[in-house]
């Protein structure tokens, strides 16, 4: 401030803003995915300060975050894959993930440079036969009974082509291959005729299994009815392949599936 009679003095220090045409702050990319993965981190770190498990992505965030800032500090990169496998504890993480996450890459800015930072079992070794593992198995206790309460009986298929032919679980028997005779077991005026086997009737097999009839063989199987069995599905179609032992929408040649 200046004196009672003179002007008054200029401040020590000014601070001058200029307004921008465009005030929007630019990032690279590089620098929106080391915020974006700050952000996964810090949810991370809510979730585990309230108790809650992680999941694959923020528990990756996390370790990879860590990783980062340990690097701007400075730290030699041995120490921060070591102190990196240590950011989340197992029991920290929900079922299976340390199994979904057997590698960790992120690439760290350190005081001389960018480094790759490969940390290797990060959330420690998960074993091949845990039952928590990824793409595990679990059945339920007890046996549980296909299509059931369908109507069931025998069946006799025959393949007269020159080739073998897959017949899948659930195709119509109305339409396989026509080198494959069908007919019930107890008509044995009928064999050939498939209307023996009015409606839509299937092998008996569990989804995804199939029956391998060769080349002149034949064999019963116990089929069972999916739909109307009141000879809409019956007399076969054009679909079912040729009578060579072609390739059939239920039965091809050659060993393939339908």
């Amino acid at each position: 401030m200046g004196g009672a009679d003179g002007p008054p003095s200029s401040p020590s220090c000014a601070c001058i803003v200029r307004q921008s045409d465009n005030p929007r702050m630019h990032l690279t990319p590089r620098e929106r995915e080391r915020l974006l993965l700050a952000a996964a981190a810090d949810l991370a770190r809510r979730r585990l300060a309230r108790g809650a498990r992680l999941g694959a992505t923020e528990a990756i965030a996390l370790v990879c975050d860590e990783a980062c800032e340990m690097a701007w500090d400075g730290i030699a990169l041995e120490d921060v894959i070591e102190r990196a496998r240590l950011v989340i504890a197992p029991q920290s993480l929900l079922p299976g993930v340390a199994g979904l996450v057997p590698v960790i890459e992120v690439e760290a800015l350190f005081p001389w440079g960018t480094t790759l930072v490969h940390i290797d079992a990060p959330f420690g070794p998960s074993p091949s036969s845990s039952p928590e593992r990824p793409g595990a198995v679990r059945a339920v206790s007890g046996d549980i009974e296909l299509a059931a309460g369908a109507q069931r009986r025998a069946a006799r298929l025959r393949n007269t082509g020159p080739r073998d032919v897959w017949i899948s679980s659930h195709f119509p028997l109305g339409q396989v291959n026509p080198a494959v005779e069908v007919a019930a077991a107890d008509a044995p005026g009928h064999r050939g005729d498939r209307a023996s086997l009015r409606g839509d009737w299937h092998l008996d097999l569990p989804a995804g299994e199939a029956l391998l009839l060769r080349a002149g063989e034949e064999r019963e199987a116990t089929v069972v009815a999916s739909g109307r069995t009141d000879g809409s599905a019956a007399g076969g179609s054009a679909a079912g392949g040729s009578a060579a032992g072609g390739s059939a929408a239920g039965g091809s040649a050659a060993g393939g599936r339908a």
